[in-house]
């Protein structure tokens, strides 16, 4: 089932443990390892409140992988 943009529909805005985050449908129960971040609306509201919060796209495993590999070449 294909749903649309301008869907009336309320989702959660969910994340996971690498701090991913993706749109659930409100009244459904999570899927595994999905927590609520904190914000509920339409799909449009839900996408932009991802797009402000979710700026660097790689997994938190990563980036702290990533830091911690810096730290070590200074």
């Amino acid at each position: 089932m294909k749903t649309e943009l301008n869907d009336p529909s309320l989702h959660n805005v969910v994340v996971n443990h690498e701090e991913q985050y993706s749109i659930w449908p409100t009244g459904k129960q999570n899927a595994p390892c999905w927590n609520d971040a904190g914000f509920q609306g339409t799909k449009v509201d839900c996408l932009e409140y991802i797009k402000q919060k979710w700026t660097d796209m790689r997994p938190v495993s990563l980036r702290k992988k990533m830091e911690a590999q810096h730290a070590r070449a200074q």
